[in-house]
């Protein structure tokens, strides 16, 4: 063998260590940084924690003016009690126009609803994308359980997908739990919320089918204002306390031109913690009987005694204590997510 050929050899050896030492270098360093930008969080509040109660907050994620909007930190950020997150950092910062145009398809995996967090290259916490802005790391928060039970296996895989789909993209480095405690963790909270869960209601029912025009018109004269797609008895907070429902279903999802029946829901988790909960709605319902020439029923069907509602509220207020001790504060951002 030549000294040449000897030269060659050598050569591409030490091109090789160097590609090797390179790659080891990079992937150490984006680990590094994305371990910084989202330090491991010490206490889960549904495992025993001490973490102080969450702040009320109403998040979406989209493309914002940063003219109209402070540059400081996006004050919604992940719950770590009630949902479970992918990391992703990149290689190189993202730019907004592209990291939004990759994600603003995904809002939730199957019947769970996903929020999705960025961080800024150069620092700085971001619920929303904002334009001219780059980003380093993103993070994919799906919830852990909700009405339609714990998360499953098949939506926690379609989340991962959709992850390594972005890191693929973006030529980024994913971080995330392994799938058994995952789903160890999903049916501990589906357990805890379904023992905490509870809806009281009356039923108006009429004496013969009325025009919804009608009735809907009685339920606005007494109190009743829109809500999304329904009718609501309104706290002062601006949350219902309970809404109002035609033939089991939404006023505005009604397909006939008649009503036979007006129901009222209380949903315990979803309205502001009241003393008087079941004897103010029941008062609403009373009055609604006179004016609609109705029977006021309870949810067995039977006529409503004027003698109950006392001992009706303390056992709901005993229920909007349970849920406030186990970290869900009634008609609270937080609590409306799971309980929905």
């Amino acid at each position: 063998m030549s000294d040449l050929q000897i030269g060659l050899i050598l050569l591409g050896v030490v091109l090789i260590l160097i590609v090797v030492i390179f790659n080891w270098w990079q992937d150490r360093r984006i680990r590094q940084r994305m371990q910084e930008q989202f330090p491991e969080r010490d206490q889960d509040p549904l495992m025993g924690g001490t973490q102080g109660p969450p702040v009320r907050r109403e998040p979406g994620f989209g493309l914002r003016d940063p003219v109209q909007e402070p540059a400081a930190d996006d004050p919604a950020e992940v719950d770590p009690t009630t949902e479970v997150v992918i990391d992703i950092a990149f290689a190189q910062p993202v730019d907004s126009a592209s990291l939004q145009a990759a994600i603003q398809s995904l809002h939730k995996v199957g019947s769970k609803p996903v929020r999705i967090f960025a961080e800024r290259e150069g620092g700085g916490h971001r619920a929303r994308l904002r334009p001219d802005e780059s980003y380093a790391s993103m993070q994919l928060a799906v919830l852990l359980a909700n009405r339609n039970g714990p998360l499953t296996e098949i939506e926690w895989s379609q989340l991962w997908t959709v992850a390594q789909t972005l890191a693929e993209r973006f030529d980024g480095v994913i971080e995330a739990p392994e799938q058994g405690p995952v789903m160890d963790r999903a049916k501990a909270l589906d357990e805890l919320c379904a023992g905490l869960d509870a809806q009281v209601g009356l039923a108006l029912r009429l004496e013969g089918t009325r025009p919804v025009a009608e009735v809907t018109r009685v339920l606005k004269e007494v109190g009743f204002l829109p809500y999304g797609h329904q009718l609501a008895w309104m706290s002062d907070t601006g949350t219902p306390r309970f809404t109002a429902l035609y033939d089991g279903v939404n006023v505005q999802d009604v397909q006939s031109a008649g009503v036979d029946r007006v129901d009222l829901l209380l949903d315990l988790p979803n309205s502001p913690a009241d003393g008087q909960a079941f004897s103010r709605m029941a008062s609403v319902g009373r009055d609604l009987a006179r004016r609609l020439q109705a029977v006021l029923l309870d949810d067995q069907g039977r006529p409503v005694s004027d003698g109950t509602d006392n001992a009706i509220d303390k056992q709901l207020s005993g229920l909007y204590g349970r849920l406030e001790e186990a970290g869900f504060e009634a008609g609270a951002e937080r609590t409306v997510r799971v309980f929905s």
